[in-house]
């Protein structure tokens, strides 16, 4: 019983991966007539139209997902590991209260909050920026980062950063030549789950960023929709390719990724 229970939600997440990979290398008379059979035979023409739009849509949205995707975890990473680092070693009332005010944020969806971020961007001059975009990124995630980090900085003996301390390292020399290089663990699950998260975000970078302030790759795939014309092939096409990087980044750090999630479950 289990395992049909397992192979029937296995095969709900495998279906739409499935059609992406079939309908990718169809021909777009094909995907309409029958979404769910095999290419025969395969061509790579809907890749060559997503590649070569005039436009440069695909280009455009990747550059600009890179860039905020980017930009994001790095000070995501940055910001959040310190503050978890500081809540995980302060047992005052104020770093209890803080770590209350971060985990209230977790709950809060992002779409409650768009409105009155918008407003705050315009009247900073921030609103289809880039810049506006990657700082919404920063302030709606680092509640997470901050659990994820200071649930694994509590598995790391205090006793390190004592040590450092008899041997004269301040706390910031400290943190960042002995705590913060144990950290890789936690440091891996932060960027796969922030990274994945924001290259796929739809909403917020339309929103914010606007038709002025140039297009992600899930923005581009909207975008590449008319209104009385529906180009599956290219659809998938883009579809296929937004998928590529973000992939090959979780391939890359997904031997630290379990570990970093469950670092601090024994000891907290």
């Amino acid at each position: 019983m289990r395992a049909l229970l397992a192979v029937l939600v296995a095969s709900a997440f495998f279906l739409p991966l499935y059609l992406v990979l079939t309908n990718v290398f169809k021909a777009g008379p094909e995907i309409t007539a029958s979404p769910a059979s095999l290419p025969t035979p395969p061509t790579l023409d809907n890749l060559a139209q997503a590649v070569n739009r005039p436009d440069g849509l695909f280009f455009n949205g990747l550059i600009n997902s890179m860039l905020v995707t980017l930009l994001s975890i790095v000070v995501l990473t940055i910001v959040s590991a310190m503050l978890g680092h500081y809540v995980a070693r302060t047992h005052s009332g104020f770093g209890r209260i803080a770590l209350l005010v971060l985990l209230a944020g977790l709950m809060i969806p992002p779409q409650v909050i768009l409105v009155p971020v918008t407003e705050v961007l315009g009247l900073t001059g921030l609103m289809g920026t880039i810049s506006g975009l990657v700082l919404f990124n920063v302030g709606y995630y680092v509640p997470f980062g901050v659990f994820v980090f200071s649930g694994f900085i509590r598995s790391i003996p205090v006793e390190l950063e004592q040590a450092a301390a008899i041997d004269g390292a301040g706390r910031f020399g400290t943190f960042w030549r002995v705590v913060f290089p144990l950290l890789r663990p936690a440091t891996a699950s932060v960027l796969i789950f922030l990274g994945v998260w924001i290259w796929n975000d739809f909403l917020n970078p339309l929103i914010i960023l606007g038709p002025a302030g140039g297009t992600t790759v899930t923005v581009g795939i909207y975008r590449s929709l008319g209104q009385f014309q529906r180009d599956f092939g290219g659809v998938f096409g883009l579809m296929f390719l937004a998928t590529l990087p973000v992939l090959i980044f979780y391939l890359s750090l997904q031997r630290h990724f379990v570990k970093g999630l469950t670092g601090g479950a024994v000891k907290g």
